[in-house]
């Protein structure tokens, strides 16, 4: 897996997670806020713009604007499947 799929699956992931908490239609809508972030009705990513480090930055800083600590304490596990991926938490 190169480092743009590494990314488009871990943010997929995100989004899938977030879908749960906030519901997908929010989930999904403020993930395409993210500048250069490309994801289909399903919360699926389909493309993850020049900078992906940039782009999952954004859309962890989106998600956290909304529900600050609980994003991130429902993140750590994503995150931990994806040992190459830093991001500051």
């Amino acid at each position: 897996m190169d480092e743009n799929q590494q990314y488009s699956a871990l943010i997929s992931e995100i989004i899938k997670k977030q879908s749960v908490i906030l519901g997908p239609e929010i989930a999904i809508l403020k993930a395409r806020s993210v500048t250069g972030l490309m994801v289909d009705n399903d919360g699926k990513v389909t493309g993850v713009g020049v900078n992906p480090k940039e782009t999952l930055q954004n859309l962890v800083d989106q998600y956290v604007e909304l529900s600050g600590q609980i994003v991130k304490n429902a993140l750590g596990s994503i995150f931990a499947k994806y040992p190459n991926i830093n991001i500051n938490k």
